[in-house]
This record gives structure tokens, C-alpha cells and sequence, in this order.
């Protein structure tokens, strides 16, 4: 039996930073000039690479843009997804549910998600992959795990749920849409203040638990303008 190749952690380790590199330097650029308006000799340049390192490590702009786009969605989701995991065991649903919202909607309040996020809109039609990767890596994956925790919730008395999926969408968009929808069409790349975030943030576990806690669970519903039949 021939004796396995050892691995060089040296080299893998600098080919691992120089991607970091590119993938860097290339989110930089595309996020300032876009798509058509980024070259592959700005981004080597910006990384302090060769081109012909560029092309070594991604065969094209199209392949490089994709890869930025994943590994900028992964990044973010991870973090939420595992803060709604955490989720299954609180002890204060509704402390917890806003700690949640307000870490949520911080993290994809960032200019640069919000500048990422409106150039893959913009792509959508040339990249039409890109879209439904950045949807189901990013809100699609949040609101399906959410969905599975609420279940749990559900099954330990604390949320009362017809629909786990709709109750998710309801949650994240609870949260998200305002500011959201204000960030991409009016092209604010800067966030509100993190009072204002906090206060669409907290309004939205509001209304979502008035809708979806028991009763005994439910946040003091005279602090809403809508009164809940329990």
C-alpha cells in the first residue's frame, strides 16, 4: 500500500487567505461599481495579487461575483441560524424572541448586506440563480427554521399554531419589512439609529406573540391597539 501524500498546512493555509483575499477585495469592488462596472485587473489589483492568481483560484468574473454572493449569505445566515436553534429552550419566550429580532435585524441592516443584497436584485435577470441562492441561503433558510422551532415551542405550550410556516413568515417579515423595504428603494445604505431598529424590532415580537402566544404566555395586550379574543 502506497503511504498517503502528506497535506501541506503551510500552503493550504496561504491559498486559504489568499482566497480570503480576493473574495475580499472583489466585494469591495463589485459593491462599488457593480457588476458590468467591475474588472478582474481592479480586483487583483485592490487584493495585491497577479490577475493570473485571480483566474487561478476562479475561472471567470461570473464564477467569482457567485462566489461572493454565497459566501457573503452563508456568512450572515449562519449566525442567525444558529441564534433561532438556540431559541428551542428559552425560559422568557418573549425576552428571548426579541433578543433574536434585534440581533436578526442588525446583522442584515448592514450596509454591506443591504448594498449585496440590492445588486443581486439588480443581477436577477443576467443571474437569476444567484436570486434564488441568495433567497433560500438567507431568508428562506431563517424562516424554515424558525418554523421548526416554533413547532417545538408549540409542542411545549408556549405558541398556539395552526400554520408553522406562515407563523415564521409572519415573524421575520414582522420584523424586517419596514426597514427593509425603505433600505432597498430608497437606497439608504446606512441603517436606521439601533434605538430604531430596536423599536421595529420589539413591536414585531409584540404582534407576533399577541397573535401566536397563549394566553398566559402573551405580552400586556392594553400596550397594543388591538385586543386578541383568547
Amino acid at each position: 500500500m502506497s503511504t498517503p501524500t502528506p497535506i501541506n498546512n503551510g500552503e493550504e493555509s496561504r491559498s486559504t487567505r489568499r482566497r480570503r483575499t480576493i473574495i475580499e477585495a472583489a466585494t469591495t469592488v463589485f459593491l462599488r461599481k457593480g457588476y458590468l462596472g467591475t474588472n478582474m485587473d481592479e480586483i487583483a489589483a485592490l487584493a495585491a495579487v497577479s490577475k493570473q492568481t485571480v483566474y487561478k483560484h476562479y475561472a471567470d468574473k461570473q464564477s467569482l461575483f457567485s462566489e461572493v454572493v454565497i459566501s457573503t449569505v452563508n456568512q450572515a445566515s449562519d449566525l442567525v441560524h444558529a441564534e433561532v436553534g438556540n431559541l428551542e429552550d428559552s425560559g422568557d419566550l418573549e425576552a428571548d424572541l426579541r433578543a433574536l429580532a434585534r440581533g436578526q435585524l442588525a446583522l442584515v441592516m448592514q450596509p454591506q448586506i443591504l448594498q449585496l443584497r440590492r445588486l443581486v436584485i439588480g443581477e436577477a435577470d443576467r443571474f437569476p440563480e444567484l436570486g434564488r441562492i441568495f433567497y433560500e441561503r438567507g431568508p428562506g433558510r431563517t424562516i424554515a427554521a424558525l418554523a421548526t422551532t416554533f413547532e417545538r415551542l408549540a409542542a411545549r405550550g408556549l405558541l398556539h399554531l395552526d400554520d408553522a410556516l406562515m407563523a415564521a413568515s409572519h415573524f421575520n417579515w414582522l420584523i424586517m419589512a419596514a426597514p427593509l423595504n425603505q433600505a432597498m428603494l430608497l437606497g439608504r445604505d446606512e441603517p436606521p439609529t439601533p434605538a430604531d431598529l430596536n423599536r421595529y424590532a420589539d413591536t414585531g415580537v409584540r404582534v407576533f406573540l399577541a397573535a401566536y402566544a397563549h394566553c398566559d404566555e402573551s405580552p400586556d395586550r392594553a400596550e397594543l391597539e388591538f385586543r386578541v379574543d383568547c
